[in-house]
């Protein structure tokens, strides 16, 4: 399997022909290389030998739904941005693709903007993430929690712990105010932006998803504290 550096080739999984065609053609417009699949399963033979550098998927897919890729796809790559396609009724499908590792979804119908926009920060940072050394760090640390905001690393302890890249940018939310409170609806500002059908239960998936990540690390993690009616705070030691 060859797994292809950042770029602009981009996975749309999507049962539904109008829709492909027409965010087939937006994306392209933008100058991507978009594929195209209209079901799960054949989208996970093709991503078996290559992945692309970003996947679309729809959840309610005929032969393979678009929940079981998202965990086939993670089990091969935690680098690799992914974006859900869910109708605004399906929240409990969005939360379960956020805790199987999904980095963001958008709501159907949804603006060709909009949907470019997402692409865009998401292959920019996946891009960042493999940069290179050199140039300027960017090192946050905390206790025993390391981030390298220039490649979108983490590290707790010295290990390595590998995270989509929402899952580190809300950590760094968290992280970056050691002992104070940070709502759901900061962190949801933090990793959705100006997103309507964003909830409190899209934080609370990932952050369920970050603890277990780290507790990989190290058991007796426990430095994410859930703040009953409020949020989570970060204790560092």
């Amino acid at each position: 399997m060859t797994v292809p550096a950042a770029g602009g080739r981009i996975a749309l999984v999507d049962d539904e022909e109008s829709l492909r065609e027409t965010v087939g053609f937006a994306l392209r417009r933008e100058g991507y290389r978009v594929e195209i699949y209209a079901d799960g399963l054949a989208a996970w033979q093709s991503f078996e030998k290559t992945l692309p550098d970003l996947a679309i998927l729809d959840i309610l897919m005929p032969r393979m739904d678009g929940l079981e890729l998202c965990r086939r796809l993670r089990a091969l790559s935690e680098r690799l941005p992914i974006l859900f396609l869910t109708s605004k009724d399906e929240e409990f499908d969005r939360v379960l693709g956020l805790e199987l590792g999904a980095d963001d979804y958008l709501c159907k119908p949804f603006s060709m903007r909009e949907l470019a926009a997402r692409v865009k920060v998401l292959l920019r940072r996946a891009a960042q993430r493999e940069e290179p050394a050199g140039g300027e760090e960017r090192i946050f640390q905390a206790g025993r929690l390391r981030l390298d905001l220039r490649r979108y690393q983490a590290y707790w302890n010295d290990s390595p712990v590998a995270l989509t890249v929402t899952e580190l940018t809300l950590l760094h939310a968290l992280a970056r105010h050691p002992g104070h409170v940070k709502t759901r609806v900061q962190l949801l500002e933090e990793g959705y932006p100006n997103d309507a059908y964003a909830s409190d239960r899209t934080i609370d998936s990932h952050v369920k998803r970050l603890r277990r990540k780290l507790a990989e690390a190290d058991p007796a993690f426990d430095a994410i504290e859930t703040v009953y009616g409020l949020g989570y705070r970060f204790r560092p030691d």
